[in-house]
């Protein structure tokens, strides 16, 4: 495993559509392990291959690592919590309800902003074999961030989903993100 360089905004791969996974070999193991460790590496809870300049549909989410702890029954230490997620050419096939809560970006470093996103889905995908699966996540960190890490592998940014465009601007200027135009106004999307 290694850890990879984060990509920034302005990079266009950010922007680009990416293409579907083939061929499900060591090649892409390779690819999430240092995904996976460049995550961690970045204190993130997920990661779409674009955000190190791979355009493949590939994501990783550990929701888990970053917000929850465990202590060590033996060695009594406070540990990570580890549920690591790998979602290969993931698409929501489902959608509904409304959500808006606070998001950041591991490509916008120090950027964080209220974000529309839908409170049910259904992802379909497949998992490091190539099977395909289904999963429904509702209502909570998870379902927020698979979908975050799916707008990536479809070139689109949190910035395309504010809840206050004017908020995000601010925001943006005020971390050295001024140039960004595809600030969108909010939509409601129930």
């Amino acid at each position: 495993m290694s850890k990879q360089k984060l990509v920034q905004y302005g990079d266009p791969v950010l922007r680009k559509v990416t293409s579907r996974v083939i061929k499900f070999d060591k090649s892409l193991r390779k690819l999430i392990e240092d995904m996976f460790e460049t995550m961690y590496a970045n204190e993130g809870i997920g990661l779409a291959a674009p955000q190190i300049g791979v355009s493949k549909r590939v994501l990783v989410v550990d929701v888990d690592y970053a917000s929850k702890r465990y202590v060590d029954e033996k060695t009594n230490k406070e540990e990570a919590s580890y549920s690591p997620l790998v979602l290969i050419n993931p698409v929501v096939i489902q959608k509904e309800g409304e959500m808006v809560s606070k998001e950041g970006c591991l490509s916008f470093p120090n950027v964080y902003f209220d974000v529309i996103r839908y409170k049910k889905i259904i992802v379909r995908y497949q998992d490091l074999l190539g099977k395909e699966r289904k999963m429904l996540v509702e209502d909570n960190l998870l379902c927020r961030c698979i979908q975050h890490e799916i707008d990536h592998l479809d070139g689109k940014l949190f910035v395309d989903r504010p809840a206050d465009a004017d908020e995000v601007k601010k925001v943006l200027d005020e971390n050295g993100f001024g140039g960004i135009d595809s600030v969108a106004p909010p939509i409601l999307i129930a």
